[in-house]
């Protein structure tokens, strides 16, 4: 019954409202508003057909003024080979587009003052135009078929992926909140294989496989270093949410998906350096980048190319810059030789290690090369007495007997005695202080002649070695440290006689 009442009364109020309304529409008639609403229409229509000047010419001086620094016109030219293909594309769908978006303007104010609403006119309305509706349907289908071709050959250009002959660089870039890790290959030129259950934010970022040889060598830098003319592909990831891999000055731009790994490839054809240069030519560039140091470097000078998220990926967005320089092809390989494994910087014989207490194909490899300088700088010394330490060069704890590894480096060694034959050696063994001092040198003059036994295995004549225990006399490192009596436990030649 309640409910009944309710909408009883809601039925009763709806119908107050209606009558209230037609009251006020008759008395506003009667008070002339009719006549003022036709004023009112025409002084709308007149300030409209005025504004629409203003309009148009205020987007156009608007969009001139600011063409350099949002359009991408003026010093800001693609810094990439494909860019031009990007900024051709654009130009003439700005050409198209600036075109329509005149016209209908134009057709927007001119219809607002002409079809205003006058006393005694009324809306004429037709079925059907024939030659109207061909060329409202012609003329757009044709600029979008240029628009929409053109655009596909261009897709098809800068989008396709590297062919197996192509010689080109590839590096990783994993986006997270808020920041980008980057990885690169080492020597080998390959990046390792990932897998995202070992991700471990502190000790390893992009979940590299480290039983994988091809993670031994990428390295993880602060900035993004690039040779000028080289092709490079971007592995692009993403550890959280959605970002977006963008190098604006390349015309690269691609999103960073959670889950589903995506790329990009570009080859860069200025330096960082000769960019500067092109800047430098442009008057709005020749003032100081920092207003608060006048005397500071011009901006020109401290123009830098950079990667950005262009996603709204949170609140810390902004903080997702990043340097890229683009060198010589010597630079690059001058400042990627000076880039440490990621691996062996913070992986190696870690419990992390799955090679704890293992030599790797690399560490002999790096090592053969030292023994060969080292070698090669002791036969060319004419003071003599040149020492070489055998790094590599294991023993059982407590004992004389050499580990497997050792061979390594005692292969290497017996090489390059055969290549140097009238080389005449010693073989010094040395210990730590832990324990009796008469033990220690029995033991290092043990470990000494194991050595020189392997040697003589390996085909190196007896009498060109001697073995000799120096003990703990001859420290090279504190005893009271850990690391100094590893230091000191050592094996070492000496180059007696040429």
């Amino acid at each position: 019954m309640t409910g009944l009442v309710i909408l009883l009364i809601l039925i009763l109020l709806a119908v107050i409202l209606i009558q209230i309304g037609k009251v006020s529409e008759l008395s506003a008639k009667i008070r002339g508003e009719e006549e003022s609403f036709y004023q009112g229409n025409n002084r709308t229509a007149l300030w409209l057909l005025i504004f629409m000047p203003v309009f148009l010419i205020g987007c156009v001086v608007s969009a001139l003024y600011y063409k350099d620094s949002m359009l991408g016109y003026g010093p800001l030219k693609s810094a990439s080979e494909h860019g031009g293909s990007i900024d051709s594309l654009f130009n003439w769908t700005l050409f198209f587009t600036g075109i329509v978006f005149i016209i209908t303007h134009v057709a927007l104010f001119w219809f607002s003052y002409k079809y205003r609403a006058k006393k005694g006119n009324k809306a004429i309305f037709f079925v059907h135009n024939t030659s109207l509706e061909i060329v409202w349907t012609a003329i757009p289908a044709l600029v979008m078929t240029f628009l929409v071709v053109k655009g596909l050959v261009v897709w098809n250009d800068v989008m396709p992926d590297v062919g197996p002959e192509d010689e080109y660089i590839e590096i990783q870039a994993n986006g997270y909140q808020f920041a980008w890790d980057i990885r690169y290959p080492g020597a080998d030129e390959k990046l390792g294989t990932t897998n995202f259950r070992k991700v471990d934010l502190a000790n390893n970022p992009f979940g590299q496989d480290w039983t994988d040889p091809k993670n031994i060598d990428d390295f993880n830098p602060d900035k993004i270093v690039l040779p000028v003319g080289q092709q490079v592909r971007v592995r692009i990831t993403a550890r959280d949410v959605l970002h977006n891999f963008y190098l604006p000055h390349f015309r690269v731009k691609m999103d960073a998906i959670p889950g589903l790994p995506t790329y990009f490839i570009f080859t860069p054809i200025t330096t960082t350096a000769d960019y500067r240069k092109q800047l430098k030519e442009y008057p709005e560039w020749q003032i100081p980048a920092d207003e608060s140091e006048p005397d500071g470097p011009q901006r020109w000078e401290a123009f830098d190319f950079e990667l950005a998220c262009a996603e709204l990926c949170g609140e810390g967005h902004y903080s997702m810059r990043r340097v890229v320089e683009i060198v010589t092809q010597e630079e690059y390989e001058a400042w990627k030789s000076e880039q440490s494994s990621y691996y062996m910087s913070n992986i190696r014989n870690t419990d992390a290690d799955p090679f704890k207490g293992k030599l790797l194909e690399t560490e002999i490899q790096n090592r053969n090369k030292e023994l060969t300088s080292a070698f090669a700088s002791a036969m060319a010394d004419t003071l003599g007495n040149a020492i070489i330490r055998m790094k590599n060069v294991f023993f059982e704890t407590g004992s004389s007997v050499l580990k497997t590894d050792s061979q390594f480096e005692l292969n290497k060694v017996a090489e390059l005695l055969k290549k140097y034959n009238s080389a005449i050696i010693e073989v010094g063994g040395h210990t730590d202080s832990v324990g009796d001092e008469d033990a220690n040198k029995t033991l290092s003059n043990s470990r000494a002649t194991a050595v020189r036994d392997y040697l003589v295995r390996k085909g190196i004549t007896a009498n060109r070695m001697t073995a000799v225990g120096y003990g703990e006399s001859n420290p090279q490192g504190d005893n009271n440290t850990p690391e100094g009596r590893q230091e000191n436990r050592r094996t070492e030649l000496k180059i007696v006689s040429k």
